[in-house]
């Protein structure tokens, strides 16, 4: 007498087989996730990098004046700046002003402050503080990042 032999999978094989692709899936879906996530964060420091450099550029190009208002030097379609409150100046500089920015659907808050270093010598602050995470009410102390940048003037 013949034994037949049945060529096939069994049960236990096939759950092996589905458990190892659904981790792949997941954690292919995981990568992509966290990829776009970080690409964004990485959009939202930059962009608020530029708003520092910005506003330092076009204050520093008035030499630093102390009447300088970024409301009328800097406003136009693809930003939104408001006067508000913004991060804390350094201990040893006098703020200036604080303001509200939105570029590119990313909301920041910035405060320029100064400080005589010497006669004729200025050094201006720019601190520009963001979260990462959306959140509705603003609360200045729990902002995730500050970007800070620092320039000199002879006025």
């Amino acid at each position: 007498m013949k034994f037949k032999r049945f060529t096939g999978s069994s049960l236990i094989e096939v759950m092996l087989a589905a458990a190892v692709v659904s981790v792949a899936v997941i954690g292919g879906i995981s990568y992509r996730y966290y990829s776009s996530l970080d690409g964004r964060r990485a959009n939202i420091h930059a962009t608020t990098a530029r708003v520092a450099l910005m506003l330092c550029e076009s204050w520093g190009g008035t030499n630093g004046s102390l009447t300088y208002d970024p409301v009328t030097h800097l406003d136009s379609d693809s930003l939104t700046i408001t006067a508000d409150d913004g991060p804390a100046a350094p201990a040893d500089f006098t703020t200036l002003s604080s303001h509200k920015l939105i570029v590119s659907n990313i909301t920041c808050y910035a405060t320029l402050s100064f400080k005589d270093v010497d006669t004729g010598l200025r050094a201006l602050n720019v601190r520009v503080a963001w979260q990462r995470r959306d959140q509705s009410d603003k609360d200045l102390s729990d902002m995730d990042s500050v970007f800070e940048l620092n320039s000199y003037v002879c006025w």
